[in-house]
């Protein structure tokens, strides 16, 4: 089973960049098994809209994960009951709107998708790691993909240590600023801190240096504007064996999105 999982969609030039790399990486390595996307700043930096949802699943993506942004479009809150293919941090408290883990099936392949919340430097939900047990003993299938979305890179890291030889894959999403820590673990489980950003790098995390100095010079709020500089698209492809759930192989994706 392969696997191609993109790092933070920022805005409509990560969008764009999505949509323009997604085939050129399917011919490059034959083909995905799934596509799975963060897609929580997608619609304008911050948050999903439904057309924006939509013209994601249209570019090729199957999944999209979120995070502590996902909130942000109020009018977006109640797809996260209907679609499923939209996953919001699991370790939200019992009656949470949405679903943070679901299996899927594609041509023959099923794979479990499961978005945790890191705690460290965020706001307080329950234990990404007990919420990821339960979960993990009850899924009914060996393939499963975590998306930690988290600030600190050790929480991240110690959840992919935790889960090594439960899980198929541990990729971190949040900070925007990939990590070059790509490895299977010793017990089959491929880890890499931060998939990174795919949109504008010709800022700061995404927006535009003019629209965050502010912020920084003053201390005071200021509305932030998309980068659309420098735009590159950020990942991973993962290679699974579906029979065992292990994973064979990581390759980080990071290349500059040309015409």
């Amino acid at each position: 089973m392969r696997i191609l999982f993109i790092g933070d969609i920022m805005g409509r030039p990560g969008r764009e960049a999505a949509a323009r790399e997604i085939p050129r990486l399917k011919e490059e390595y034959g083909g995905f098994d799934f596509i799975i996307a963060n897609g929580e700043n997608s619609a304008g930096g911050f948050g999903l809209t439904e057309k924006v949802m939509k013209e994601l699943f249209s570019s090729g993506i199957d999944i999209l994960t979120n995070g502590n942004h996902v909130w942000d479009k109020k009018d977006f809150v109640p797809l996260l009951d209907s679609e499923k293919a939209v996953l919001r941090p699991a370790n939200h408290p019992q009656g949470t709107r949405g679903r943070g883990y679901a299996v899927y099936e594609k041509n023959g392949e099923r794979l479990a998708v499961l978005c945790l919340q890191g705690r460290t430097f965020m706001p307080p939900l329950d234990c990404p790691f007990q919420t990821a047990e339960r979960l993990v003993a009850e899924c009914p299938v060996p393939a499963i993909f975590v998306d930690i979305h988290a600030e600190a890179t050790s929480e991240k890291r110690a959840l992919g240590v935790y889960l090594d030889g439960k899980v198929s894959a541990v990729v971190g999403t949040h900070t925007h600023v990939q990590t070059a820590d790509e490895e299977i673990l010793p017990g089959g489980t491929a880890f890499l801190s931060d998939a990174g950003m795919t949109g504008g790098h010709g800022g700061v995390i995404g927006m535009t240096a003019e629209s965050v100095l502010p912020k920084f010079l003053t201390g005071t709020p200021c509305k932030f504007e998309v980068s659309e500089e420098n735009v590159k698209f950020q990942g991973a492809v993962i290679e699974i064996d579906a029979e065992t759930g292990r994973s064979l192989d990581i390759v980080r994706i990071n290349r500059a999105v040309t015409q």
